[in-house]
């Protein structure tokens, strides 16, 4: 049988083929890669402070206006009377509906 000769640049050649192929491949997943986006625009919620009365299972029991901090304790003072569990005043910030 007779042995094929292969020559030195024959190597090269094929060497270089398989390189431009691998390049070729690369710039195509490049190309299906990139997408644009729309940025999305960011909508504003308006919000609202109220003072709320919650257990002390983090149940909220009643909610008054940020103004009338002084009720909102009296109310949490009032369910706490007697031995109950206490309760407590804290801030609650709620969504504005836009009407």
């Amino acid at each position: 049988m007779a042995r094929r000769v292969v020559s030195r640049k024959d190597k090269i050649v094929e060497a270089e083929a398989v390189e431009a192929e691998k390049t070729a491949q690369k710039s195509k997943k490049a190309k299906t890669a990139k997408r644009k986006t729309k940025a999305k625009t960011a909508t504003d919620v308006r919000m609202k402070m109220y003072w709320g009365v919650f257990s002390q299972s983090l149940k909220r029991i009643a909610v008054f206006e940020f103004d009338q901090k002084k009720e909102a304790e009296k109310r949490a003072a009032e369910l706490s009377k007697g031995g109950k569990s206490p309760h407590f005043v804290q801030k609650v910030k709620e969504e504005v509906g836009i009407e």
